[in-house]
């Protein structure tokens, strides 16, 4: 007992400290910020949407409604058959592209196949790629994303939008995604140490520099890769060039899911490729949270004192990075729910995994390739 607690200690103690430096030096999309004057580049903004109708209106007119000057917007319609074309073509603005998808080509994943075709038609010096259920919610977002950009020199630049969360599955595990990133990942080295370890974005907003993306060979040098955002953002590491990221800051947010289903499906889709495509390093981090967040209550009986000290300790952790993040506090007494909720879909990603040798979203089965 005494040798996991220590363990715990420790690495909620590195995972502290990690989050207190992103406290620092992790930074908000401000929306007050602009291009440089007289400098302002073309910018190419894309959406994959694939029956996305109850949200692909509001998405598109908020993107319409950007203040800033030079820019288009190019739609790809991936063989949706709930009513997205249509209401698309309802939408009348010049600077609106609207593109039916190609078939899916074999080896392909569905996303990367239709950022690749909009790529091909982008003619932005920045090619801006968000999801269908990304909200460009301040006006001056876009101008605010260019501005940094350009004042960073990043190559890719990827928002984490702020996350809008309804529903009890929502809250309890979305935010989760907070707690990897403030708590898991410096950011300081995902800008400053040239090692790809440290590679990390976020594929519900990337933006690149034309050439940047193109000497990455693009979405189709991780066609058939369901972590194509991680990939990419270390071969940029890998190569030299200059990865940032920075919070939403409500200027973009995001409602990724909005019942248990979608949540469990969602995340079961990418969180094994996630561990590298390892089921032995999928169980072990399972373990790994297990041990952090609900063990500690397990052993509170026996000594009130440590276990009290280690659930002070994670609640801290989870409280700061969902309070950086903009989400609900009160919510961080469940994380013991949490972690059942995670385990949960684990075992869903495993299940398929090995009955169905990948993963089933939006009606297609896709097989699985570990990341590099």
């Amino acid at each position: 007992m005494i040798w996991l607690s220590l363990f715990a200690a420790a690495a909620l103690t590195v995972i502290l400290l990690i989050t207190l430096s992103n406290l620092l030096f992790f930074p908000r999309l401000k929306t007050g910020e602009a291009p440089t004057a007289g400098a302002s580049p073309s910018v190419s903004v894309m959406i994959p949407a694939r029956d996305e109708a109850p949200v692909i209106a509001q998405t598109v007119r908020a993107l319409l409604a950007q203040d800033y000057a030079d820019f288009e917007l190019i739609v790809l319609d991936d063989g949706s058959t709930d009513g997205t074309g249509d209401i698309l073509a309802d939408i009348d603005d010049q600077r609106l592209t609207v593109i039916s998808g190609a078939p899916l080509p074999d080896g392909w994943m569905g996303k990367n196949w239709a950022c690749h075709q909009m790529a091909e038609r982008a003619r932005g010096d920045i090619l801006i790629f968000t999801d269908a259920d990304v909200r460009w919610t301040h006006h001056g977002a876009l101008s605010a994303a260019v501005a940094y950009m350009q004042r960073t020199n990043a190559d890719l630049f990827s928002v984490w939008p702020t996350q809008h969360t309804v529903t009890w599955a929502e809250r309890l595990t979305v935010p989760l995604m907070a707690l990897v990133v403030v708590g898991y990942l410096p950011v300081i080295g995902a800008h400053y140490i040239p090692l790809s370890i440290f590679g990390a974005a976020n594929g519900q907003c990337m933006a690149w520099r034309q050439a940047a993306y193109h000497k990455m060979g693009g979405h189709a040098s991780v066609r058939d890769n369901v972590l194509e955002d991680v990939t990419l953002a270390r071969r940029v590491k890998g190569a030299g060039l200059q990865l940032r990221m920075a919070d939403g800051n409500r200027a973009i947010t995001c409602r990724m899911y909005h019942d248990w289903p979608s949540v469990r499906d969602g995340y079961a889709k990418n969180i094994l490729a996630g561990y590298g495509g390892s089921v032995a390093a999928l169980l072990l981090a399972t373990v790994f949270h297990w041990l952090l967040f609900v063990w500690p209550w397990a052993w509170l009986a026996w000594s009130p004192l440590a276990a009290g000290g280690l659930i002070a300790l994670g609640y801290l952790i989870r409280a700061l990075t969902t309070r950086f993040t903009h989400q609900r506090v009160l919510d961080v007494l469940l994380m013991p729910v949490s972690v059942l909720l995670m385990t949960r879909i684990a075992i869903q990603a495993i299940d398929w995994h090995y009955r169905l040798g990948g993963v089933r979203w939006k009606g297609r089965t896709v097989r699985r390739k570990p990341t590099t």
